[in-house]
C-alpha cells in the first residue's frame, strides 16, 4: 500500500517513465511505488504533500537521479540491518580484530 493514494494515482505515468529510464540502465529491481517511497520520505520529507502541485512532482520525479535513488536504499538496508544478530556481531568483531602478527 503506497502512501498518499490519491496524489500516486496523478503521478504514476511520471514513475512508469522514470522506472523505465532506470530499467534502461540495468537499474531494474525498482518499482513505481519504490519511487514514490523514495520521493515521500527523502525528496518531500519537509514538504506537505496535499499542497504540493502536480507541476512539482512531477519535475521532482523527472529530477531524480539513479544514484540518489541507490543511496537512500543503501542506508535504509543499513538501518533495517540486524545489527544484534550473533553471526553479524561475529562478523564485525572479525573485522575489527587485528592481524596476527608473526
Amino acid at each position: 500500500m503506497t502512501s498518499y493514494p490519491e496524489q500516486f494515482k496523478f503521478v504514476l505515468p511520471a514513475l512508469e517513465s522514470k522506472r523505465s529510464e532506470f530499467h534502461h540502465f540495468d537499474y531494474d529491481t525498482f518499482t513505481e511505488e519504490d519511487l514514490w517511497e523514495f520521493c515521500v520520505k527523502k525528496k518531500w520529507r519537509k514538504k506537505d504533500i496535499n499542497t504540493m502541485h502536480l507541476y512539482e512532482m512531477i519535475n521532482d520525479i523527472m529530477d531524480m537521479r539513479a544514484s540518489d535513488f541507490l543511496a537512500y536504499h543503501q542506508v535504509e538496508a543499513l538501518k533495517k540491518a540486524r545489527w544484534h544478530d550473533d553471526s553479524t556481531l561475529e562478523n564485525i568483531q572479525h573485522l575489527l580484530r587485528p592481524p596476527n602478527k608473526k
